[in-house]
C-alpha cells in the first residue's frame, strides 16, 4: 500500500492531488485540514488548523506496515491578508508563516523522524511558489515563507546527500492555478495590491491552471522522484521536460 499524508485537502490543488491519487485504489490518503470534503473509504481525515503550531507539535505519523511507499505532501497554503508591509496585524503575520512555513517544516522533521527506518520509498513534496523567488508587493510574508520552505528543502537534499539518506524532497512551484486564492487576489483593492489587473487578466484569458492538471504532474514527480535530481522547479519546467502539454482553465461559456 501507498501512504500520503496531504494538508489542505478541503479545495483547490490539495483536494485535485487527494482525488487523483484515489482513484487508484493502492493508495491510502490521510487527509490534513480544517475541514473535510472527501468521502471514500481509502481516504482518512485529520481535522488540524496549521496555523495552531501547539496542534501541530502533537500531531503523530502513523507506522504503516506494509508501505510500499509514504509520501509527505505540504500543500495548505494562504496569503491571508494582502497588504503592504507596515500595514500587517502581527497576528497575521504570526499565523502567515505558521501556515506557509513554520507548520510544515514541523510536519517535514517529524515525517523524517518517524520513517527513518522504513525501507519502502519516502518521498517530500513541498507546494512552494513563484513568489518565493520573485517579490511580489503585498505578498510580503507569503513570500518570505515561500522563499524559506524553498531553502530548507534544499538543505534538506543535501543532508541527504552527505548523510546517504533515502528521503527524496522537492520544492515545487504550481504557477497560477484556478483556486479560492485567485478569486481573493482579484478582488483586492488595486491601492492595496499594484498587480491586481495582471490576476484579473490570468482568469479572462483563460492563463489558469487547473487543480486537476497540476495534480497530474505532482502524481507523476511522485511516481518518477528516483530520476529527478532537481529539488526546486516548477509544474511548466516539469511539464515541459516531459513533453507535457500544459493546459489552463477553458473558461465555461455563460448561456
Amino acid at each position: 500500500m501507498n501512504y500520503y499524508y496531504i494538508t489542505g485537502t478541503s479545495r483547490g490543488i490539495g483536494k485535485a492531488i487527494t482525488e487523483h491519487l484515489l482513484e487508484d485504489e493502492k493508495n491510502f490518503v490521510i487527509g490534513i485540514s480544517r475541514a473535510s470534503t472527501i468521502f471514500t473509504h481509502n481516504y482518512k481525515h485529520f481535522p488540524l488548523d496549521l496555523s495552531d503550531v501547539d496542534a501541530v507539535k502533537a500531531f503523530d505519523f502513523e507506522h504503516h506496515d506494509d508501505a510500499k511507499k509514504i509520501v509527505l505532501i505540504n500543500n495548505a497554503g494562504d496569503i491571508i491578508e494582502i497588504k503592504r508591509a507596515g500595514h500587517h496585524r502581527d497576528s497575521t503575520i504570526i499565523d502567515s508563516m505558521n501556515i506557509n512555513l513554520t507548520s510544515a517544516l514541523i510536519l517535514i522533521n517529524k515525517f523524517m523522524k518517524t520513517y527513518s527506518d522504513v525501507t519502502g520509498k519516502k518521498i517530500i513534496v513541498n507546494v512552494s511558489s513563484g513568489a518565493g523567488k520573485h517579490p511580489v508587493d503585498a505578498w510580503s510574508a507569503y513570500c518570505a515563507a515561500k522563499a524559506g520552505l524553498d531553502m530548507f528543502s534544499q538543505v534538506v537534499a543535501e543532508e541527504q546527500k552527505i548523510t546517504g539518506g533515502d528521503f527524496k524532497i522537492f520544492s515545487v512551484a504550481p504557477g497560477v492555478v484556478d483556486t479560492k486564492m485567485q478569486e481573493q487576489l482579484r478582488k483586492t483593492d488595486k491601492n492595496e495590491f499594484s498587480r491586481v489587473d495582471d490576476f484579473i487578466e490570468y482568469k479572462e484569458k483563460g492563463k489558469l491552471y487547473e487543480p486537476e492538471f497540476v495534480a497530474s504532474v505532482f502524481a507523476d514527480i511522485i511516481n518518477n522522484a528516483n530520476k529527478i535530481d532537481e529539488v526546486i522547479f516548477s509544474v511548466s519546467d516539469y511539464a515541459k521536460s516531459k513533453s507535457t502539454k500544459v493546459k489552463p482553465k477553458k473558461e465555461k461559456k455563460k448561456s
